[in-house]
């Protein structure tokens, strides 16, 4: 009998790590803030400088529902090409979680990349940004809000379009971008 219930023990712990095996995003983020090959940085939409802009009410409420960008990208030398393999494939295999709703893909010059959220059609609780480039690495961007509507997106993005915004306060970041 003790037998038996050990091995019922060692089945439903095994069942238990397994269903968890997946790291969540945040997690993701967690683990390698500290890492070398990571820039990682905490954004307030204040930073962007949109409340100088001439926003209509709908830009106005859709720049209200936001809160802040966390920032994580990894930075591609000659040293670490292999792990930047590595971690772009452990990104791809968080963001193919079914609970991240696709909204848009993305193939520019400077690389492919998505847009995906968490939420329903009502009510978003994070949009998250993704884009690769072979030669320069990756960049996982997560936008926080309160009660951030989908319609609200495209709003915030005209509300950028019409701000002065060039890139102050990103400091390494905005160097990876060039």
């Amino acid at each position: 009998m003790k037998r038996f219930i050990s091995s019922l023990s060692l089945v439903v712990m095994l069942v238990l790590a397994s269903c968890s095996s997946t790291q969540s995003l945040q997690e993701y983020y967690i683990d390698n803030s500290e890492n070398p090959n990571f820039l990682s940085v905490d954004l307030p939409v204040s930073l962007l400088n949109l409340e100088k802009a001439d926003l209509n009410e709908a830009q106005k409420e859709a720049l209200n529902s936001l809160k802040k960008l966390n920032v994580l990208a990894f930075k591609k030398t000659e040293a670490n090409g292999a792990e930047f393999e590595l971690e772009k494939a452990n990104v791809k295999a968080i963001l193919k979680n079914e609970k991240f709703i696709d909204l848009m893909k993305l193939n520019t010059s400077y690389g492919k990349g998505v847009i995906k959220y968490l939420g329903n059609d009502e009510e978003i609780d994070e949009v998250i940004i993704y884009g690769d480039n072979k030669d320069k690495g990756f960049m996982l961007i997560r936008v926080l809000g309160n009660k951030m509507n989908p319609a609200n997106l495209i709003q915030f993005i005209q509300a950028i379009q019409k701000s002065d915004y060039k890139g102050e306060g990103l400091g390494e970041i905005g160097d990876f971008l060039k």
